[in-house]
């Protein structure tokens, strides 16, 4: 008898340790917090507020978020059922979490606004793409816990990838709620912070080159013929497949190509056409420019 997805999934990450309770654990243990507040109400927020709503890790009310723009707090309201205010402040008196979710540019304003409420109590976790921790931590003040995460989109179907690192005062309990609360929508790592920009580069940028591979290999199928909702539906299954193959067997991409591969076949003729277009080398060229780029914002 097969399992459903889900069920696959979830072996995939105990076998390779994405996972290291279980989901009745996770949630008792998330669930001692009060409730989880998004300063920054747009894409990102909304992604992984209603993946944790969905993994069940908070309920509906113990879920709030703020958002100076009505685009923004319109749209979070639609994805997530939770209806946003204008405040920062009313957030930091109601919630333990506070998730950082604005613009880099718009962070410094945001942490002089709330540093003179925060207390022991509240754990801050960044979102915001190239911000360091020495920069998050400075206007919070000394002992102000702080988390600088690098999640990506696909939280919002449960398949984010994040890397995460621990400011100076941040405990090992944090870690845990961090790991947990990502961990509820893909996969999250604990890294050095140096790493992060590469996570960045990596991960979180990453779906926007697989999305661009889908619509390349859709295209690829309407010039060979096929309708264009046919070509597309088969683009995003192969990538979905070739990536469960690789956390499933735990083989190397590398070995996982030549099992495709055939002598004189047709795969090795398409193998040589990406070659002479040097994909692969595009994509490592694309992984260390994004990377780069978050270096430069964290210096700004």
């Amino acid at each position: 008898m097969g399992i459903s997805y889900s069920e696959w999934l979830w072996k995939v990450r105990l076998r390779f340790g994405f996972c290291t309770q279980s989901t009745s654990v996770m949630k008792g243990f998330v669930n001692m917090i009060s409730s989880i507040g998004f300063l920054g109400a747009g894409k990102m927020a909304s992604a992984l507020a209603k993946g944790m709503l969905k993994a069940g890790l908070f309920a509906s009310d113990k879920v709030r978020a703020s958002d100076p723009h009505e685009a923004s707090r319109a749209a979070f309201a639609k994805d997530t059922g939770v209806v946003p205010s204008t405040g920062n402040l009313e957030l930091v008196e109601a919630c333990d979490i506070l998730v950082l979710a604005v613009k880099p540019d718009q962070v410094p304003a945001v942490l002089r606004e709330i540093a003179p409420k925060l207390s022991g109590r509240h754990l801050v976790i960044s979102i915001a793409a190239g911000v360091t921790l020495s920069k998050l931590e400075a206007p919070l003040g000394t002992g102000a816990r702080v988390v600088r995460v690098m999640p990506n989109t696909p939280a919002l179907v449960g398949e984010s990838a994040t890397g995460y690192a621990l400011g100076t005062s941040a405990t090992a309990q944090d870690s845990e709620v961090v790991h947990q609360l990502f961990s509820s929508v893909g996969i999250a790592v604990a890294v050095k912070e140096s790493l992060l920009d590469a996570i960045t580069g990596l991960s979180g940028s990453g779906p926007a080159y697989a999305y661009l591979i889908v619509e390349a290999l859709s295209d690829g199928g309407v010039a060979a013929g096929l309708p264009r909702e046919t070509a597309t539906r088969l683009a995003a299954q192969t990538l979905l497949g070739a990536a469960r193959m690789v956390l499933e067997t735990g083989l190397h991409p590398g070995v996982l190509k030549d099992m495709v591969t055939s002598p004189g076949g047709t795969t090795i003729e398409g193998i040589h056409e990406l070659e002479k277009g040097g994909l692969r080398a595009t994509l490592m060229n694309a992984v260390r420019a994004a990377a780069e780029k978050s270096k430069r914002l964290g210096q700004a």
